[in-house]
């Protein structure tokens, strides 16, 4: 699945489209600690995090995520949103919790993706 399906889905709300959303997303990882993201995020994941700061979308950039999903309400907040914006980095909301959301996501990602994931 592709940043774009996933946008296409609007399973989420869209926060900041981001300039690769042809890219696939190759795994779903879930982690609200910045330093853990940044050392074990592997790359074309969709992030699922609560941290809504500047600095999720610098770890977002170093591991190579391809995009990121603000669960449980949290948002950007305006400084993150101008730098997303900037960076080219998609970003999607939802009101859902972490697990349903990236179970969502989960769900949609294609069997052979799925198997490398459990």
């Amino acid at each position: 699945m592709t940043v774009q399906e996933l946008l296409d889905s609007k399973m989420f709300a869209i926060v900041n489209e981001g300039e690769d959303t042809a890219r696939e997303i190759t795994t779903v990882f879930c982690c609200d600690l910045l330093s853990i993201a940044m050392g074990r995020a592997p790359a074309g994941c969709a992030w699922v995090t609560v941290m809504g700061n500047i600095n999720t979308l610098a770890v977002a950039s170093l591991a190579d995520a391809s995009c990121i999903i603000m669960a449980e309400g949290a948002q950007l907040d305006e400084m993150a949103v101008k730098k997303a914006n900037g960076q080219g980095i998609t970003v999607m909301g939802t009101e859902l919790p972490i697990f349903e959301a990236a179970l969502n996501i989960y769900r949609k990602l294609p069997k052979q993706e799925k198997e490398a994931i459990v």
